[in-house]
């Protein structure tokens, strides 16, 4: 079977690797249709020293695809059924993922497509609770984009910053994979949307899904747009992915008591703070990391009710890399979906 295998810093190949063996005992094997991009997948393309990792290694950390077998035990699930798996290799038994906390899991084993073997391959066996089933009325393509994508931003907004219906949220880089799922998310509950694009030929896009004010980051300085925007009050919460270039900004655009969550750093994982303006202003800085099974569920459902996610481009699986760098140099508007 054909697997897309990183072999060294930017160095992809499409390898032939053994098929699976039949599916044990509480496995199904999935036959992977779509992969959809992330900025953990550029991470891992261009090399990151946090990344515990042997190479080659099988990449690809969001994807969705069908059942083709099942083993002994697995009732939920049979061949046919369209699925998303989660991309995190949990253990199923702490506390936190007995609670239903799986991104908090004490015993993860690793990211799939980061530190062990990803989605990127044609066939592979999951245990069948690290599998989660697709509503009818879902594609296949869109359903790639849950897992990670929809997920995380279901988790960063209503189970982190219990973002209420009539708040106002700023949300950064707006025409992103998190960014696009993060307007219309907001929108959806009767909030007023401020959101930051790189480029005017983003603008229309982005309020086509919901935004109320678009600002082009490259030519006006956001914070103090934001400021006007809000007549100095401020927003209520700070969606914040970008990292090290905005989050001071960040915290300025905040209401007191406001709160910022954040789940990214591509523009450098450092800065400084002003800790009298923290306890001051008593903000609220959320850290939000993946998301839990039960969040990928509910992006499904949202889903299901017509809330598509935003599709950039497809491409197939020869045309990786090329997808990868126009994604690092933010080229992109919504998600990039491989096809195997």
């Amino acid at each position: 079977m054909r697997a897309l295998t990183l072999v060294a810093d930017r160095e992809l190949v499409i390898a032939d690797a053994p098929p699976p063996p039949p599916p044990a005992a509480g496995e199904v094997q999935i036959n992977v249709k779509a992969v959809a991009l992330n900025h953990i997948d550029v991470w891992g393309y261009r090399g990151m020293a946090f990344a515990k990792r042997k190479m080659p290694l099988v990449v690809g950390a969001e994807a969705s695809g069908e059942i083709v077998s099942v083993g002994d035990g697995v009732t939920r699930f049979k061949p046919g059924q369209k699925v998303v798996m989660y991309g995190a290799l949990t253990c199923g038994e702490c506390k936190a993922c007995r609670e239903g906390r799986d991104n908090l899991c004490e015993n993860v084993a690793g990211v799939l497509g980061f530190h062990v073997d990803g989605f990127a391959r044609e066939l592979m066996n999951l245990n069948e609770r690290l599998v989660i089933p697709v509503p009818d009325g879902v594609s296949i393509r869109d359903a790639a984009c849950a897992p990670i994508a929809f997920s995380t931003v279901q988790h960063m907004l209503f189970d982190n910053a219990k973002l209420q219906p009539g708040e106002t949220i700023l949300v950064h880089a707006g025409g992103s994979g998190i960014g696009t799922a993060a307007i219309m998310m907001a929108k959806a509950v009767g909030c007023t949307v401020i959101t930051t694009v790189g480029s005017d030929s983003k603008i229309e896009g982005v309020k086509a899904l919901g935004a109320d004010h678009v600002i082009n980051y490259r030519e006006d300085r956001f914070e103090g747009v934001t400021r006007k925007i809000t007549k100095k009050k401020g927003v209520d919460v700070v969606f914040e992915h970008v990292g090290a270039d905005t989050f001071n900004g960040s915290l300025l655009c905040l209401k007191r008591g406001g709160r910022l969550v954040t789940c990214g750093s591509t523009s450098g994982p450092t800065t400084t703070l002003n800790l009298m303006q923290l306890f001051q202003q008593q903000y609220r800085i959320l850290g939000s990391f993946g998301a839990t099974m039960r969040n990928i569920s509910e992006s499904l459902d949202k889903m299901a009710a017509g809330m598509k996610p935003v599709i950039d481009t497809e491409v197939p699986i020869e045309n990786v890399a090329e997808a990868l760098k126009r994604m690092e140099s933010r080229q992109v508007f919504g998600k990039i979906i491989v096809t195997l």
